[in-house]
């Protein structure tokens, strides 16, 4: 056996540290040619792979750490080294053994060495893994360290897990002084840093740079500075909050904070809220003493004013009243500032500001003009005082006219582009199909229709431009579609049908609903059922075209549209296949205009086309019920709401099979567990909203009730959708508006919008549906406080405040914790300041503002009734 048979024994063995021996009696010519079979050995390993998955794991598992060594002690160049060694197809779950691939690289020069520590360091996906081995390899070439984003992170996990304290680590690791200034440059936190900051931990890496930095082995000012600057890039909360804790373990003195006014000025105005408390309280700090000048807290004032968190702007009010009260000469500077709060959504915010201006203002008449113009930003209830304080100027502009509701332009689905007309269109449309993780239902439909037509006309065409253009798809290797015993995933079937290459095997039986109880097996066994229609009518008797598809986005099908097409399936002596006729029946939009053309066809098709737009097609009954309280292992869903769909006797009695558990009466299910909510389901059901929300509600009552994300993203489409909006989209919306991720509450207020706008909200029905959620806990005040801020500052105050009436008497009346009532009853006042509703005062509105106090609650109650009493009287002509 040759010395190259040898290595290449011991790779196929896993006998890896036994390979750096082999390798040192062959010459380079010998180590050409075994470098060329370890090639051909990696390119079976990734065949392996990708043909039989996790089948054969242990055996590459084994031989990969070989195969990196036997591969790095052949190449010549630093550069071909380093792509061998960092290879992602070479690695499996553990490092690459660091000794042995140092033993192998031996004796190579030492500027060699360094050039392949910096080409691993160099790649951002594998230097953080490779460390150990780049660490070595600078030792020995004695070159500089690198110090690139990867590096650094394998540096901190290096350090951390040596069994030292990690200040002793640090203390003894070469490249500290490289490293640390790193730390805050990178462009993502440092995993081991950003992890390790609880001040019990023994790793805790903000008290060992604090430490390091005492000791003058670090330098304080780039530390500090270094933190500064990266809290000043900005990012979420969790990844500055590291920079924070480095910061207060530096506990810097006067002196350097007041070097660095300026940026907690910067981080006050635009950080995120904790970061800018933290700067809010330095600035406060170095007020009390005597270090900041009075245009600087102008300019802090400005920023913090301007933000939306009110213990933020509550605390720079404080800090202003404080230094004016010590410093009245600083109130022509500072004064103006209060303006940015006269704009503050909360009322109590701007009397705070109010009555600040009123304590300090001076006779400068820039000033109060100054102030008088942003007065004109203060609600109903403080303009009278601003009048009284600062003059006529302060009261704002004659009112242009009534008051005109901004809702969105109701959205139009869009016409679907017609199917494409030659094979080349098709055979693009269909790779960028199967390529792609999503489609769109418009591509969905257009690429299937698509193959269903040229398979018709010309199905030898077809498949000769198909073949190349799907050369990718595992199932057309030979080697490897000997693994398809299934059916394969979407237009894939039909494609696969169209090159007639069927499955070896036995398909496997409809997957099957009780294992979740929800509604996703039963639409996509209907989306396959439809798929594997296609693809059998492709090899027997191919159809001219597609009844079902829609004529629009949404997957609706115009009533017209199927009468022509049943026409000339009539003309043609075709007969409809039964999956495809039945997905069009439930496509269809209901038009009775269309009754009288699909009974003149004369065809059974055509009487039951005319039947299902009667009587026939009618939507399933919804009942409403409250589900009880379960406890499952991982927690307890209390208490929901839940909607239980009735049975379509017609469906299971006149469509095919696959379509018969979407007909089945369905309770619904605690929790949906299955997902999937791609556009071909969605679109399976386009024309009945009311089962798709029924069915969907628990999905989206658990962006609630559990804090799941996402769960509403189904709710633009079904407002989009057709069918009436009932009670079941209602309840819906409703739930989302309560969700726990900002996300999920934008998509509700989107919804809530665009029923508005098309005239079909019924916002009584959706208000009194908040107030039961509320009742049950599904839905927190705050949260809906939030969303329907967020709907009334888009114009809608006329909207929100409809909605915002019917949710109030169950918080005003002692129904429901008054916890964030008072969220809700201002934007209630905000809502009906603006829009000018005139209503009556909801129950117990009176009673609350007669309770007496300064709490939100009272406050915003009495403004809320004050509105409208002053509504009212100028609808009736008293003022």
């Amino acid at each position: 056996m040759s010395g190259g048979d040898d290595v290449l024994e011991a790779v196929r063995t896993g006998r890896t540290t036994a390979v750096p021996g082999l390798l040192k009696p062959l010459d380079p010519g010998q180590r050409r040619a075994l470098l060329a079979d370890l090639k051909e050995l990696r390119a079976e390993l990734r065949a392996e792979l990708r043909a039989s998955g996790w089948d054969r794991w242990q055996e590459r598992d084994l031989m990969s750490p070989a195969l990196v060594v036997a591969g790095a002690g052949c190449h010549t160049g630093a550069a071909a080294a380093a792509g061998w060694i960092g290879a992602r197809d070479l690695r499996r779950w553990r490092q690459h053994p660091t000794p042995v691939l140092l033993d192998v690289l031996a004796g190579r020069e030492p500027r060699w060495l360094g050039d392949l520590a910096h080409r691993l360091a160099a790649r951002a996906g594998t230097a953080a893994q490779d460390y150990p081995l780049i660490s070595e390899l600078v030792r020995l070439a004695g070159c500089p360290m690198p110090t690139t984003d990867g590096c650094v992170e394998g540096w901190a996990q290096a350090v951390g897990a040596s069994g030292n304290r990690l200040t002793r680590a640090l203390r003894e690791d070469p490249h500290l002084t490289a490293f640390v200034p790193r730390l805050f440059e990178t462009a993502e936190p440092v995993g081991s840093f950003a992890w390790r900051c609880d001040p019990d931990d023994p790793q805790h890496w903000p008290a060992a740079l604090a430490r390091l930095a005492g000791e003058g082995r670090l330098e304080r000012a780039v530390l500090l500075d270094g933190c500064v600057a990266r809290l000043l890039r900005g990012g979420k909360p969790t990844e500055l909050k590291p920079y924070q804790a480095v910061l207060r373990a530096l506990q810097p003195t006067e002196e350097e904070e007041g070097r660095r006014a300026a940026d907690w000025i910067a981080l006050t105005a635009d950080a995120p809220s904790s970061v800018a408390g933290d700067a809010q309280r330095t600035l406060a700090r170095l007020a009390a003493a005597d270090r900041l000048t009075p245009r600087m807290l102008a300019e802090m004032s400005t920023g913090a004013l301007f933000r939306p968190e009110k213990k933020l702007v509550r605390a720079q009010l404080v800090l202003i009243g404080k230094e004016l009260g010590r410093d009245p000469a600083a109130a022509p500077e500072l004064l103006p500032a209060l303006g940015e709060a006269f704009g503050h959504p909360d009322t109590e915010i701007q009397e705070r500001a109010l009555d600040l201006a009123a304590a300090h203002l001076t006779d400068d008449p820039d000033l109060r003009a100054e102030l008088a113009d942003r007065a004109q930003l203060l609600s109903q209830t403080h303009r009278a005082r601003a009048v009284d304080l600062l003059g006529p100027a302060a009261a704002p502009a004659e009112d242009t006219g009534p008051y005109r509701e901004t809702l969105p332009p109701p959205p139009v689905p869009s016409p679907l582009a017609p199917a494409p007309e030659t094979v080349q269109e098709t055979v693009e449309l269909v790779a960028a199909v199967v390529n792609s993780r999503t489609a769109t239902v418009e591509e969905f439909e257009r690429a299937l229709d698509g193959l269903v037509r040229h398979a018709h006309r010309d199905r030898a065409a077809l498949a000769e431009a198909l073949r190349p253009a799907l050369a990718g798809r595992w199932w057309l290797d030979p080697e490897q579609s000997r693994h398809l015993i299934g059916e394969l995933p979407g237009l894939e079937r039909v494609a696969a049908a169209v090159l007639d290459v069927p499955p070896t095997g036995t398909p496997p039986v409809a997957v099957l609903s009780w294992r979740s109880g929800c509604h996703h097996p039963g639409l996509h066994t209907v989306v396959r059922a439809r798929l594997n229609e296609a693809a059998g009518r492709v090899a027997t008797r191919p159809l001219p075209f597609l009844l079902a598809t829609p004529t629009v986005e949404t997957g609706s099908l115009d009533p017209h549209v199927l009468v022509a097409r049943l026409a000339e399936y009539r003309r043609l002596g075709e007969e409809p296949a039964p999956v495809d006729f039945a997905q069009a029946l439930l496509r269809v939009r209901r038009d009775a205009g269309a009754i009288a053309g699909a009974t003149a066809l004369g065809t059974p098709e055509g009487h039951r086309l005319a039947s299902w737009l009667g009587a026939a097609g009618q939507p399933v009954s919804v009942t409403r019920r409250t589900a009880s309280a379960v406890r499952y292992a991982y927690g307890a869903t209390p208490a929901h709401l839940v909607l239980d769909t009735g049975e379509r006797p017609t469906v299971i009695g006149e469509f095919p099979e696959p379509f018969h558990e979407l007909a089945g009466a369905r309770k619904a299910s605690a929790r949906c567990w299955d997902g999937g909510d791609d556009a071909s389901a969605l679109a399976v059901l386009p024309e009945d909203r009311e089962t798709l929300a029924a069915w969907w509600l628990p999905t989206i009552t658990s962006c609630a009730l559990h804090e799941a994300r996402d769960g509403a993203a189904v709710l633009p489409w079904l407002t989009a959708a057709g069918g009436p909006a009932g009670p079941a989209l209602h309840l819906a919306v409703a739930a989302a508006l309560g969700a726990r991720h900002p996300e999920d509450r934008l998509r509700a207020v989107d919804a809530l919008l665009t029923l508005a706008a098309r005239d079909e909200l019924d916002a009584v029905r959706l208000g009194e549906d908040l107030a039961e959620l509320m009742t049950l806990g599904t839905v927190k005040p705050n949260r809906l406080a939030d969303s329907l801020r967020t709907a009334a500052a888009t114009g809608a105050h006329a909207t929100t405040w409809a909605v915002l009436a019917a949710v109030l008497p169950a918080l005003l009346t002692g129904t429901l914790d008054p916890r964030g009532a008072g969220e809700l009853l201002a934007t209630a006042a905000d809502c009906v300041e603006q829009s000018g509703a005139a209503s009556p005062d909801p129950a117990g509105l009176a009673e609350a503002a007669a309770r007496g106090g300064r709490s939100r609650l009272v406050t915003q109650s009495v403004r809320l009734r004050d509105a409208l009493r002053r509504n009212r009287s100028v609808s009736t002509g008293g003022g």
